[in-house]
């Protein structure tokens, strides 16, 4: 499939992994140490202690995440076929945790956030995120509704949050072993990415799509804005609150 167009926030991003060290991520969500290792840009300053790990694990996990002889990747199946795949990216040169929401009909994917030098965020508000915490029924990948949240907090950036966010965020630390008082570390988390922070959000009813007013964000255009109908229609239902 084309009719693309020049969206400057899709990329072949297939085409670049297609010759890296790519491994399976999942079995690292179940090892100490992986939730702050993952969150730990968001949560700089705090210590691995409010997640209720030790440092020790979480400087352990953080050599495997950004080993470049194996790249970890995570993938969240959605509905409709969607997917966004979280890729850990450890070149010589660089290290980045890449986002994107992907389709088998696509031939490109669409860059949800980076965290390479071109700092490309926030990749969802919300709502959106709040859409894609429950897993299609006999889906593989990461299908736990609290690991999800968590996995793709990095994505989020929006100053628009309800209190229910907070509450959902603390629940999803609690589950993964973090003091149930930890409210004070969701308000954190969810204070936005450090390279691109909480934006502000609207949306457009005509385009059917939310739009991110973030200098960085690749939000700025309607998703799916060049998809066929059909796509344009499950893109639309994937990303709605039910």
């Amino acid at each position: 499939m084309t009719g693309l167009g020049e969206n400057p926030g899709m990329v072949m991003a297939r085409h670049w992994y297609s010759s890296s060290p790519v491994v399976d991520g999942l079995p690292l969500l179940y090892e100490p140490g992986f939730w702050p290792a993952h969150l730990a840009d968001l949560s700089e300053g705090i210590s691995p202690e409010a997640f209720g790990a030790d440092a020790g694990d979480v400087g352990a996990m953080l050599d495997k995440l950004h080993d470049p002889s194996a790249w970890p990747v995570f993938t969240v199946p959605l509905a409709g076929g969607f997917t966004i795949v979280v890729h850990y990216n450890s070149g010589e040169e660089f290290t980045s945790t890449d986002y994107f929401l992907t389709h088998p009909d696509w031939s490109q994917d669409l860059v949800l956030a980076s965290d390479d030098q071109d700092r490309i965020g926030p990749g969802l508000c919300w709502p959106e995120l709040a859409a894609l915490l429950e897993a299609p029924a006999g889906a593989v990948g990461v299908t736990n509704t609290h690991a999800r949240l968590l996995l793709l907090l990095p994505v989020l950036g929006d100053i628009a949050l309800p209190e229910g966010a907070v509450a959902a965020v603390v629940r999803a630390l609690a589950a993964q072993g973090a003091p149930e008082s930890s409210e004070p570390l969701a308000r954190h988390l969810l204070r936005g990415h450090p390279m691109w922070g909480a934006q502000g959000w609207w949306f457009d009813e005509d385009e059917r799509s939310w739009i991110c007013e973030g200098d960085h964000s690749p939000r700025k255009v309607p998703l799916g804005d060049h998809l066929p109908e059909q796509l344009r229609v499950a893109l639309e239902a994937c990303l709605t609150p039910g």
